[in-house]
């Protein structure tokens, strides 16, 4: 996968949405696929219309970093996926609370170009990241 730099990179270049929606449905394909047992209600995030799961794991360090896995059944979505990955995944947990979510997004210009249903999804994955990295700090 890309950096999220690499991908800011790559919007800035394409001048077409068209374009750029190609490219983040090309995103969503290079995620590695999710097992379909872990597609259930718990790794679910709510507040997407499209299917949308998340796994977040913790290691040892102090402070934790997190990584995560993600699938969508929506093309678009999972490439929504892919750059929330790329935000987020590998990060301490305190670093993924810092991190301003929404300036990203708008700097790929994504609000814009989103539908209201698409942008709520995002947020609700962006919610459900910043929770587990809460939670993992609690867990310390």
């Amino acid at each position: 996968m890309p950096t999220f730099e690499d991908i800011a990179a790559e919007f800035e270049f394409l001048d077409e949405w068209e374009d750029r929606y190609r490219y983040l449905i090309e995103l969503g394909r290079q995620l590695p696929e999710m097992p379909p047992e872990a597609q259930n209600d718990t790794n679910k995030v709510r507040g997407c219309v499209s299917q949308v799961w998340l796994i977040s794991h913790k290691d040892g360090a102090m402070p934790p970093h997190l990584t995560y896995e993600g699938e969508s059944d929506a093309h678009i979505v999972r490439g929504l996926v892919a750059i929330a990955l790329t935000l987020f995944s590998g990060k301490t947990a305190p670093e993924i609370l810092e991190i301003d979510a929404e300036a990203a997004f708008a700097r790929l210009g994504l609000k814009e170009h989103l539908t209201p249903q698409r942008s709520n999804g995002l947020r609700a994955m962006v919610t459900r990241i910043k929770e587990d990295a809460r939670h993992a700090l609690e867990a310390v």
